[in-house]
């Protein structure tokens, strides 16, 4: 595994459980501990978490306002939720997932739409109920307080008896062989059951989730019919996920 994507599975994980262990990130990972310490160190020195004994805490990013969200890399994020407005229309059934990029585009519908959006994410519910002229549903279910999404039998219930036109999923990770990722268990399925209920699948990331893998399958290559990142569609990073036939924007 490249560091990278060691680093990435880190912070999700982090992002997950508020803390990591070095010992089992060592176990999870099929590293030596040695490895994991230095790439906690390497985070830390980043600030992107605290290093404590025996491994390492996430760093709270507090806002004074809960509309108020930090967005890493928000420019590159509007850059791609920018391309997939062309995939909306009036009097579409809609499923978001939760996530930045997809937080970035709740923000970017114009006001004009008419359309019905299921979410399970508390953050981008919050985003579209500004909006006049979406019909909202919050799938309620066991709160992840750390994401502000919910998760569980319930969310799979309701996600069981909507028939969406098109669901836009966020990607912790992307390959050719595996398709999407996640770092979370219970995301994964949630995500599964999105695809499910969808006419059409999208899957919005930025560049660096390309070619890297997360433990938890969500779905193969194959059943994404669109994806949109901050890069150009005729980018050589693409070239492989484009001979797939899914279509890029």
């Amino acid at each position: 595994m490249l560091k990278a994507e060691r680093q990435n599975y880190i912070m999700d994980k982090l992002l997950q459980e508020q803390k990591v262990v070095t010992t089992t990130l060592a176990l999870d990972l099929d590293l030596s501990e040695d490895t994991v310490r230095r790439d906690l160190n390497e985070l830390d020195r980043k600030k992107l978490l605290k290093k404590v004994y025996g491994g390492a805490i996430l760093i709270p990013e507090k806002s004074a306002d809960i509309f108020n969200i930090h967005i890493n890399a928000e420019e590159q994020k509007k850059i791609i939720a920018t391309k997939a407005l062309s995939l909306l229309h009036d009097g579409q059934v809609i499923i978001m997932s939760g996530g930045t990029t997809n937080l970035v585009f709740a923000k970017l519908i114009p006001e004009s739409l008419k359309a019905t959006i299921y979410t399970y994410s508390l953050t981008i519910a919050m985003q579209l109920s500004q909006h006049p002229n979406i019909d909202l549903i919050l799938i309620g279910g066991r709160m992840q307080k750390n994401a502000m999404v919910t998760t569980g039998i319930d969310v799979i219930q309701v996600l069981s008896k909507v028939k969406a036109d098109i669901c836009f999923i966020g990607a912790s990770s992307i390959n050719i062989k595996q398709g999407l990722t996640e770092v979370g268990y219970e995301v994964s399925i949630v995500k599964k059951a999105m695809i499910k209920a969808s006419d059409r699948v999208v899957s919005m990331f930025s560049s660096d989730k390309l070619n890297t893998k997360m433990p938890h399958s969500v779905c193969e290559l194959h059943q994404l019919d669109t994806i949109v990142t901050n890069l150009d569609p005729q980018d050589s990073r693409l070239d492989e996920y484009r001979k797939s036939g899914v279509n890029i924007l």
